[in-house]
């Protein structure tokens, strides 16, 4: 029976799972779900709804704002901070209504709502951090902490509101799961000046951010100001929060900012690209996720918000060009093709190198070849691999001739022998000199890595051979004193 490696496994499972998911949906929808009609796709499309415009916007510069934003908290190793800091936000939102349902007989002033959330947000990370330098407690711990604390804070206040006589604390729960398919004009224009405003300053500050994303210390060592970036890093993150709350609410505002960045790590290396995927990514998911609520009005667009960032991060994850599932999945089959490829060619090289006095090396593998149960003992290889990589090699016009008997290499496949081979002992010569690693148990090092060493990297482990080989083929470490170049 074949076995399933790889990404395979997690993809059959997700199919396994999502295909009755889809057919349940499908009959459901009919059901519980107004399909749209032709003219109503076409007014989606083209924006003539002057709600549907407002919303669109909104939430794609807010999903714009929070994956760059987010993409230096993921990197940051902040992700979790979002969580506790969009949590920290409830009691603020209450305590705000309360009083101002007190002294002005109104808490639904939005302005006061966001300034109680944004109060308690930039409380709850000053939380974090002073936890975590006052305690012994561990990153994730201290997040715990202040998350269950001020939640729980926020639910008791939250009780208390919606049981005063005046005022309506129905708005309340806008904040909590969001109220993207009712958002007004002001509501859309404070969301794209906030995400303006966070983007301009992710950009104008990428340098300082990548620094103190990948190296504090350094950054510290040379002169900047380590705490005040930080500081202000995390206030674009409390402005995208806060602002976030309006369309998606505060439980699933946290996942337009880590979703996009995780997803837009898989298509590339470099930050400068992973931002402006992210920003793509999340502006995509306001985009579809709003339109898509306008489409299917029972759908809350907060939610399909976050499941297309969601459905973005699932294909990104297994189609990535960089660290996608199936992308390493083939590197890593070709990486071990070519350990194999490497192997049968040293092990051929050294096999002849014990049978010639140096000179006659060639001729020994290309015109007596080796015997095949030499071969296949030297390295205890099953009789299916050794089959199996002798055909690679034949097919890439290393091996000449082969059968039951005896395998013969081409001139090609003498050259690559000898290159492998002068590979692995550069760099055992690197580990015994600078690793100290005993001769006796260098091959183990020397085969993890010789076979993904660069031709600047081999250039400069020739330095370490001794000076009079006169282009000859070095010898074993083992047996030969190496030098430092």
């Amino acid at each position: 029976m074949t076995s399933i490696r790889g990404p395979y496994v997690p993809l059959a499972v997700f199919l396994l799972v999502l295909l009755p998911a889809i057919g349940f949906a499908g009959s459901l929808g009919d059901k519980v779900l107004d399909w749209p009609t032709g003219e109503e796709l076409l007014r989606v499309l083209t924006l003539r709804d002057y709600n549907t415009r407002v919303v669109i916007i909104g939430t794609t510069l807010l999903g714009l704002a929070a994956g760059l934003v987010g993409t230096f908290l993921l990197l940051r190793k902040r992700a979790l901070l979002s969580d506790a800091l969009s949590h920290a936000t409830l009691p603020g939102i209450a305590l705000a209504f309360i009083l101002m349902t007190v002294f002005f007989g109104d808490g639904k002033n939005l302005l006061g709502l966001i300034a109680g959330a944004a109060i308690f947000s930039v409380l709850g990370t000053a939380s974090v951090i002073i936890i975590q330098r006052l305690s012994r407690l561990k990153d994730d711990a201290a997040l715990g902490v202040v998350l269950s604390v001020y939640f729980g804070l926020g639910i008791a206040l939250l009780g208390l509101a919606t049981r005063m006589e005046s005022g309506n604390a129905a708005v309340l729960s806008s904040f909590i799961y969001g109220k993207t398919a009712s958002m007004l004009f002001f509501d859309s224009v404070l969301i794209t000046v906030a995400a303006l405003v966070s983007a301009v300053f992710c950009i104008l500050f990428f340098k300082e951010f990548s620094l103190l994303c990948f190296d504090t210390d350094y950054a510290a060592s040379q002169g900047w100001p380590v705490a005040w970036l930080d500081f202000f890093m995390m206030t674009l993150v409390v402005i995208v929060t806060v602002i976030g709350l309006q369309a998606v609410g505060l439980i699933l505002v946290v996942a337009l900012l880590i979703i996009p960045p995780a997803a837009a790590s898989f298509w590339t290396y470099r930050l400068s690209r992973m931002l402006f995927l992210s920003g793509i990514f999340g502006a995509i998911s306001g985009l579809f996720g709003s339109g898509i609520s306008a489409l299917l009005a029972n759908l809350p667009a907060g939610a399909v918000i976050v499941l297309t960032a969601s459905t973005i991060f699932i294909f990104s994850l297994f189609f990535g060009t960089a660290r996608g599932l199936l992308r390493v999945s083939m590197e890593r089959r070709r990486l071990r093709r070519k350990v194999r490829r490497e192997n049968l060619l040293r092990d051929m090289f050294e096999w002849a190198e014990g049978r010639s006095d140096g000179s006659n090396m060639a001729e020994v593998l290309s015109r007596n070849g080796m015997p095949f149960e030499d071969l296949r003992t030297r390295r205890s290889w099953s009789e299916t691999d050794l089959h199996r990589v002798v055909k690679e090699l034949r097919s890439i016009g290393f091996i000449r001739e082969s059968d039951r008997d005896r395998i013969v290499l081409s001139d090609a496949g003498c050259r690559e022998a000898e290159h492998v081979v002068r590979k692995h002992r550069l760099w055992e010569a690197y580990l015994i000199t600078h690793a100290d690693i005993a001769p006796g148990q260098v091959d183990w090092g020397a085969d993890e890595i010789e076979h993904v060493l660069e031709k600047d990297i081999i250039d400069q482990l020739e330095k370490l051979l001794p000076s009079n080989q006169n282009g000859r083929m070095p010898e074993s470490p083992h047996r030969i004193e190496v030098v430092e170049g």
